[in-house]
């Protein structure tokens, strides 16, 4: 990584209307207070604000795992895209490292920057539909997927896939991914992405799309933010169903649930197909069951059970089957994580595992991957899921599927006490080893959970797409500043 020498000219007196005054001492490579209307070198005003108080430095210095903690020298909350251009700028000739944060939804200090910038990016949250008949919606880095269903609704529009959370950022789930059920027939969310404005790592404002910077587009859609930070976002939109049906069908073999999975996604019988994993009475994880939505008018046909259900291997004795209106359904868990929050089990860590498993090789694996869980290994409110995907939907080149025609994520959404390391240890290294497994087998990383990965995983990770990402990185963020707490191309 190359860095501009150090100046000795220091920002002095970087200020916001109505924020404390702050400055940089590139000596020693820390943010210092300064005299209140000085001008910082080079650097023009803020419209937004930068802190360094305890509260914020403290707060971006952890995540929703709860596992990492690095602590950054200072906190933007841009009041306008221009600020982070400005910084990023700033940053990349003093050699700080910058990370973009969303909702802080990180499970192992993705987001987090040692001795460096954080960019909050909820400010920059606007949402805008494009207009009558219009096919996308542009929206802010910072927005929440809630707050963009909300507002293309009010159009009878909708994303066509959507995670199963929906309070996470924009930005945040197209730098993974953005895996959700109805991944299977439209791919992932940053297969239904138009267009991207971002601020590359040289702090150069730009829009890049299939047919503009393409390069670029490719490079920062799941690209983990090493090349740009993205700003803002036109996503693709379709019809909105009024109401869905939603099925829950359970199974007691995991083979049958897994082939009858591959049979619904091969068929698209459905809008939505995702699948959980739960403990029998004696703590053993083999009880399973198929989670299931079709969409009706105008969106699809009134649905048919009979038609949809047929040839099922299911227990039909067990089968649930509920109408809901369609932003009901997308979201339903927001109940669950309220009384997690109310049982203060969401501020427990969460060191996950999210990896995707070749489909012919699944029932063998998740088989494995399973029979070592322990109900004290999930932890208190955890979740198994285990669904299948289709790989020719999956068009985003940094977005590593293996290459299997229904590959299935599997991600075992653990909790741990807080303030209890070892068992974090413990399961750190249980991730760790699920993983080697997963990739002796054809599988991948799904970069949201908490894997210990160094340069050479990433690379493996990357395989054939690593000399395009690396060529990306060294254009567009010739200081290699952003987002190191990857540790794709230094370590954090």
């Amino acid at each position: 990584m190359s860095r501009t020498p150090p100046r000795r000219a220091a920002l002095r007196g970087l200020a916001a209307a109505g924020t404390a005054v702050i400055g940089f001492d590139p000596f020693t490579r820390s943010w210092t207070a300064a005299a209140a209307g000085r001008p910082p070198h080079g650097v023009p005003g803020l419209d937004g604000s930068l802190h360094t108080d305890e509260a914020s430095l403290g707060a971006a210095a952890d995540d929703f795992g709860h596992v990492v903690h690095r602590r950054p020298a200072a906190v933007l909350r841009p009041g306008s895209v221009e600020d982070v251009v400005t910084m990023v700028r700033f940053c990349g000739r003093h050699g700080i490292p910058v990370a973009p944060r969303g909702q802080g939804h990180g499970t192992n200090g993705q987001a987090q920057a040692e001795g460096g910038l954080i960019v909050e990016t909820a400010p920059l949250d606007t949402v805008r539909p494009l207009g009558p008949g219009s096919t996308g919606v542009r929206a802010g880095a910072g927005a929440r997927w809630s707050d963009v269903a909300k507002a293309t609704l009010a159009h009878g529009l909708t994303p066509p896939v959507l995670t199963d959370y929906l309070e996470l950022s924009v930005g945040g789930t197209l730098s993974v991914g953005g895996l959700g059920g109805q991944a299977h027939r439209v791919g992932a969310q940053v297969d239904n992405v138009l267009e991207l404005e971002v601020v590359t790592g040289a702090g150069e404002r730009t829009r890049c799309s299939p047919a503009r910077h393409r390069d670029l587009f490719h490079a920062v859609l799941a690209g983990l933010g090493q090349c740009a930070v993205i700003v803002g976002a036109t996503v693709r939109l379709v019809r909105a169903p009024e109401s869905v049906r939603h099925y829950v069908l359970p199974y007691d073999d995991l083979r049958t649930f897994l082939d009858d999975q591959r049979l619904l996604v091969e068929q698209r019988r459905f809008a939505y197909v995702e699948g959980q994993v739960t403990e029998d009475a004696s703590g053993v994880f083999r009880q399973y069951a198929v989670e299931a939505v079709a969409y009706g008018p105008p969106a699809g046909e009134t649905p048919d059970d009979t038609a949809l259900l047929r040839g099922l291997r299911h227990d039909p004795s067990g089968t649930e089957i509920t109408d809901l209106a369609y932003y009901d359904f997308l979201d339903r868990i927001a109940p669950g994580v309220a009384a997690l929050k109310e049982a203060g089990l969401w501020g427990y860590a969460h060191p996950w595992l999210d990896v995707l498993l070749p489909g012919r090789t699944a029932a063998e694996v998740a088989g494995r991957i399973l029979g070592a869980l322990t109900p004290a290994d999930l932890g208190p409110g955890g979740v198994v899921l285990l669904y299948p995907l289709v790989r020719e939907r999956l068009r985003t080149p940094l977005l590593r599927a293996p290459d299997d025609p229904v590959p299935y994520l599997l991600a075992v959404l653990r909790t741990a006490p807080p303030g209890d390391p070892a068992t974090v240890r413990r399961l750190l290294a249980a991730n760790r080893s699920a993983y080697d497994l997963v990739r002796a087998a054809g599988g991948t990383w799904y970069p949201t959970g908490s894997v210990p990965l160094d340069d050479t995983d990433w690379r493996r990770h990357f395989g054939p797409a690593w000399p395009r990402l690396a060529a990306a990185r060294r254009t567009y963020d010739p200081h290699g500043i952003l987002v190191p707490g990857q540790g794709i191309f230094r370590r954090p």
